[in-house]
């Protein structure tokens, strides 16, 4: 039986992008996505109440992210992206099936692990939360697409913590990251995902560790390019909006985010606390 082609002929090009995670990690998705699509509006939903999301259990990332997703649909969006590796490891399906193709769904991981695939790797890392550390998706999605890749994945759940408390370029995250990347699982790799959308923000600090060992791979770039691949497939790109708006939701405000939303967005953002 074939697969029914979605058909997005009902939505506009003028309607937002919706973008959620459990908290400042997406930031570096919609970040690049604002750079890539400079005339898109757009809606975030950062879910700082419940982070981090890579301790929780499934059916509680399940519950958060298809309320969340619910209301970036109240808020007639046009595509929804999943800008948290373990909503997508954890509740893409049952956000797919709550969308019913509606809108496209583009998820952090899926996009990643089929670019890997298909460059030349041998040895790869992933580090991540527990909660997509435990899924074993990316995994199974590079494997699906080159079953001769090796993939070592290990959880990191302190960086997130570290992250969202404000400690970057600190001793403390320095400390983590030297004790995370010594592990003896990444002791072959050629190339590193960092499989969570938090610990681009520690890019720097985790290349410094590397210096040119190990390629680390830029996840929001890749996510961000598959979101404009689908958006023109469709004739969904809005290229004459002068004036593009970003809202922020946040089911708790917290001085973190609105700092690095405002280094990365500039200082007039409009944060609103929204609890679902």
């Amino acid at each position: 039986m074939k697969t029914k082609k979605p058909d997005f002929s009902h939505l506009s090009a003028k309607q937002s992008i919706g973008i959620f995670d459990s908290g400042v990690g997406g930031l570096t998705v919609a970040k690049e996505i604002k750079r890539l699509l400079p005339h898109e509006d757009l809606v975030y939903f950062g879910d700082t109440k419940h982070l981090p999301y890579g301790e929780k259990s499934r059916e509680a990332i399940v519950g958060y992210s298809t309320k969340i997703t619910d209301f970036l649909l109240e808020k007639n969006c046009k595509a929804i992206v999943i800008a948290c590796n373990s909503a997508t490891a954890n509740a893409l399906k049952e956000v797919l099936d709550l969308v019913d193709h509606r809108v496209p769904v583009i998820d952090v991981i899926n996009p990643v692990a089929e670019k890997v695939s298909y460059e030349i790797h041998t040895n790869v890392g992933v580090i991540a939360t527990k909660a997509t550390v435990n899924s074993g998706l990316y995994k199974k999605s590079i494997r699906k697409h080159n079953k001769f890749i090796k993939v070592e994945e290990l959880a990191t759940p302190l960086l997130v913590p570290a992250i969202e408390e404000g400690f970057r370029n600190h001793p403390i995250t320095h400390s983590i990251i030297y004790n995370y990347l010594s592990s003896s699982k990444l002791k072959n790799i050629e190339t590193l995902i960092l499989g969570c959308t938090h610990y681009p923000l520690l890019l720097p600090e985790i290349k410094q560790f590397y210096g040119n060992r190990v390629r680390v791979i830029d996840s929001p770039t890749i996510v961000a390019n598959q979101l404009k691949m689908i958006l023109e497939k469709h004739n969904l790109l809005n290229e004459n909006n002068p004036k593009p708006t970003y809202h922020f939701y946040l089911s708790d405000i917290t001085k973190n985010f609105e700092k690095i939303s405002k280094k990365f967005f500039g200082k007039s953002i409009d944060l609103e606390l929204k609890v679902l």
